[in-house]
């Protein structure tokens, strides 16, 4: 029989309302050692050009560290949950590049295979970031790629 795997909330902020009204928090976690990840952009993926609006331009500021050079932290898919978590497939296509934690994954055998499925996907975080709000001289975004 296999341990439980759970996530560990390491800590939530508030992240304001939505274009629709919709409050939102971004949740950061410690996951078990593994690389489940989604395979294609969720519907509402904030990386999705056609999601524009999601989510609060202070989630962005939130999770910007995800894009930094060398960020132990992975940017999660929002629909996966706290409970059973995953690696978001916007963020595996298009911003995890520079990330050591992905670059980790990879080097110990991971697979961590994703396609866009036709959907225009932005270009980069901080292209997502703007697009949503984040003025792009806020110092948040300054070391993202």
């Amino acid at each position: 029989m296999k341990p439980e795997r759970k996530s560990e909330i390491l800590e939530v902020r508030h992240a304001g309302l939505n274009a629709y009204g919709d409050d939102h928090q971004v949740v950061s976690v410690k996951s078990p050692g593994s690389a489940i990840h989604r395979k294609k952009p969720c519907p509402n993926c904030p990386w999705r050009v056609d999601a524009v609006g999601e989510f609060p331009a202070e989630a962005f500021r939130h999770s910007a560290e995800t894009a930094y050079d060398m960020s132990n932290k992975i940017f999660a898919c929002h629909e996966a949950g706290i409970q059973r978590t995953a690696i978001c497939a916007g963020f595996l296509l298009r911003g995890a590049d520079h990330n050591l934690a992905i670059r980790l994954k990879y080097l110990q055998g991971h697979q961590l295979d994703a396609t866009c499925d036709g959907v225009e996907l932005h270009d980069s975080y901080r292209a997502m970031a703007i697009a949503n709000g984040v003025p792009a001289d806020d110092p948040v975004l300054a070391p993202c790629r």
